[in-house]
Order: structure tokens, then C-alpha cells, then sequence
């Protein structure tokens, strides 16, 4: 089954409840290398319904001392498509990555898109 690592609303209970239609069971790990940014929500009635002005982001910086903080879920095939879907209304891709325990997780950021 596939790894989801999460370090913004994929770890919320109504936002797992609405995507996913379960609550998910996860464990605490780490991203090194990666830092937390910020990229401003442009759907006004998203930012409303979140609550917020902005989306949490990862950035690669390649720092040894830099991590971001999250959680790792399990997560079935047609429950990472779920939350492909999810992602990709505020403009974000998945990778794989390893995280600080080796193990290797999907991980959504945000990627600008031109035009």
C-alpha cells in the first residue's frame, strides 16, 4: 500500500473525513532537506471555506539541518488518487521522497503553473 506523507491539511480530521471518507491512522516523520513555505490560496472561496490566506508548501533547499514535520499515512491506490484529486485544485504534484526514517512517501508541493 502506498505511503502518504502529509505536513498540512491531509493531517486534519474533516479534511481526511471528506477526502477519504475514514479518518487515517498515521505515524509521526519527518522530511529533511525540505523546508515549510507558504503560497497564498487564489480561490477566494477556498480561502474562505479553509479559513485561511494561505496553503502550507514544502521547498527543497538540501540543507542537512532543515526538516519539516508530519505525519505518514497509509494509504490505499484509489484513496492516493483521492488525494491527487484533492492536491491538485490548488495546484500541487506529487513526488516520492525519503523521509528522516528511510522510509520512502509520496509528498504533495505546490509547482507555479505558467499561462
Amino acid at each position: 500500500m502506498p505511503l502518504l506523507f502529509s505536513y498540512g491539511t491531509l493531517q486534519q480530521e474533516d479534511v481526511q473525513l471528506s477526502t477519504f471518507g475514514r479518518r487515517l491512522d498515521g505515524h509521526p516523520d519527518e522530511l529533511p532537506g525540505f523546508k515549510l513555505s507558504r503560497v497564498p490560496i487564489a480561490d477566494p472561496a477556498a480561502a474562505r471555506a479553509s479559513g485561511r490566506t494561505h496553503h502550507d508548501n514544502v521547498t527543497v533547499n538540501g540543507g542537512g539541518d532543515s526538516r519539516v514535520s508530519g505525519m505518514v499515512f497509509e494509504v490505499s491506490d484509489d484513496e492516493l488518487a483521492l488525494a491527487d484529486r484533492y492536491e491538485r485544485t490548488a495546484s500541487y504534484e506529487r513526488i516520492e521522497a525519503t523521509l528522516a526514517s528511510g522510509t520512502r512517501a509520496w509528498v504533495y508541493r505546490f509547482v507555479a503553473r505558467v499561462g
